[in-house]
């Protein structure tokens, strides 16, 4: 069973990480990696001029965020049929993994330009697996890894609190009424992207790729509890054998 109030801390983890690791990419690649609208955009002019080079970056960057989104499916759907736990620890725990070997290799051949283009590939991979999980686990209700459609969001309920209904005889159930529980919901998640943005580009400008540890550590702590619960229902299980 979910719980919204736990699907929600998450969302702000996982929004955090998203933040940091697209800001943090800024500083240390040079390519933001979770603005698919952009890439086509960039892609969209690369073909006009005819720039082939960019156009397969582009495409590139494009099928490894699509990528991510089917590995998460992949394992979400896996683990529900075969384990029926850890759905979501599963895509979460082989996030944090793929960004501690970014920062690992980052390390010793950030500057090599072939590692750019390879690490471009992987940190887009990562925010569509990231992106996929949370819209799983919420229904679709929350994204993480990109702002737009949650301002849009933001201002279609903005939208509704200011408007007024002047017709008396309008039921209670017509009227527009603004979700202020989603109101809040969304801003939150994009202050906590907002703030990660913050934390990942000083902390990647300062001590470098080092920074994926604390990262990847925010999203072990979100996967790990799933990891722990499995441990004790297998002990009770033996327990109960024995």
């Amino acid at each position: 069973k979910r719980h919204a109030a736990t699907d929600f801390v998450l969302a702000l983890l996982l929004a955090f990480v998203a933040g940091g690791i697209n800001a943090g990419g800024v500083i240390a690649i040079g390519r933001y990696t979770s603005h698919m609208t952009g890439y086509v955009s960039e892609l969209a002019e690369n073909i006009a001029v005819v720039d082939f080079a960019l156009v397969l970056s582009g495409l590139g960057a494009i099928a490894a965020f699509v990528a991510g989104a089917a590995v998460s499916a992949i394992l979400i759907n896996w683990a529900r049929r075969h384990t029926r736990w850890g759905q979501y620890a599963m895509p979460l725990a082989l996030e944090a993994l793929l960004l501690l070997a970014f920062g690992a290799v980052g390390m010793v051949l950030g500057d090599v330009d072939t590692f750019v283009a390879v690490a471009t590939f992987l940190l887009c991979f990562l925010m569509g697996l990231q992106n996929a999980t949370i819209t799983k686990i919420s229904g679709a209700r929350m994204r993480t890894t990109h702002v737009t459609g949650l301002v849009t969001d933001i201002g279609i309920e903005l939208g509704k609190a200011l408007y007024r209904n002047r017709d008396p005889h309008l039921p209670a159930t017509h009227r527009v009424r603004a979700d202020r529980k989603k109101l809040f919901m969304l801003s939150s998640i994009v202050v906590s992207f907002l703030i990660g943005g913050i934390v990942g580009a000083l902390g990647f400008a300062w001590i470098g790729y080092a920074f994926t540890l604390p990262l990847a550590l925010v999203l072990i702590f979100c996967a790990l509890p799933s990891f722990l619960a499995h441990r004790r229902i297998l002990r009770k299980r033996r327990a109960k054998l024995s």
